[in-house]
């Protein structure tokens, strides 16, 4: 049987997801809570940061054991219009934001 192998960044992006996601509502309901809301900001870059050192932990693992390879070009061209699309989805909603900060209606 053949062993699986992992694209590069693969571990890395879902231990980023997964704790990003357990620290935000972890965190933000502690934040609440305990009435301190100048925290809730804190919580999500805390789990980008836990899910950057626990996925790179575990991708340097499996590389060590050759189950990485490199990204394919077809894995390329994917990645980078999820970018364009994530980046024009944000620039959307900042515009958004300031819209209806302009207008009155989110005050």
């Amino acid at each position: 049987m053949e062993e699986k192998t992992y694209r590069e960044g693969h571990f890395l992006g879902i231990y980023m997801g997964v704790l990003t996601i357990i620290f935000s509502v972890v965190g933000i309901t502690f934040s609440i809570v305990l009435e301190m809301p100048s925290l809730i900001g804190i919580w999500p870059a805390i789990g980008v940061a836990v899910g950057l050192a626990v996925g790179t932990v575990v991708e340097a693992k499996y590389k060590k054991e050759g189950k990485i390879r490199p990204m394919t070009e077809t894995e390329k061209k994917k990645q980078k219009k999820a970018v364009v699309l994530a980046l024009a989805a944000g620039i959307f909603m900042l515009l958004l934001l300031i819209a209806f900060f302009f207008l009155g209606i989110y005050s």
